[in-house]
């Protein structure tokens, strides 16, 4: 029995992980799940919220808007909305992106780019409280 699990992570933008790790815990829309060696196939939903890779060195934390994951006999994908480790955010440049958001989702003149902004405040104050 395989004692690791091959897992990936990506975004539109990049390839946030790739490589064995112990465990994954994520976000599904039906609930929190664990994914280990040897686990059933599944495929499901992600919702936003903070997918933990276990290695062996201890638990990194990604922050994800959303996506799929997908568990084979091969391992577990994660494809991504939008990714962010938790540890590259900066919380004095996020405060100050979720200003500038919350200004334009405020802003009368405009349904479309009002609609935009509250779907990007909704992601960007779901990261903030990610960091507490």
């Amino acid at each position: 029995m395989a004692d690791t699990l091959n897992f990936s992570l990506v975004s539109p933008e990049r390839e946030l992980f790739s490589g064995d790790v112990k465990q994954v815990d994520a976000p599904g829309v039906e609930g929190e799940f664990g994914v280990m060696p040897q686990h059933a196939p599944f495929m499901t939903v992600l919702k936003p919220g903070i997918v933990r890779i276990h290695e062996t060195s201890g638990v990194t934390p990604v922050f994800v808007r959303g996506g799929f994951a997908d568990v084979t006999p091969a391992g577990l994908a994660i494809l991504a909305e939008e990714a962010v480790r938790l540890a590259d955010v900066d919380a004095a440049s996020l405060d100050s992106e979720i200003a500038k958001v919350r200004s334009d989702a405020n802003d009368p003149g405009d349904d479309a780019r009002r609609k935009r902004a509250t779907e990007r405040l909704a992601y960007l104050e779901a990261l903030r409280a990610a960091l507490n």
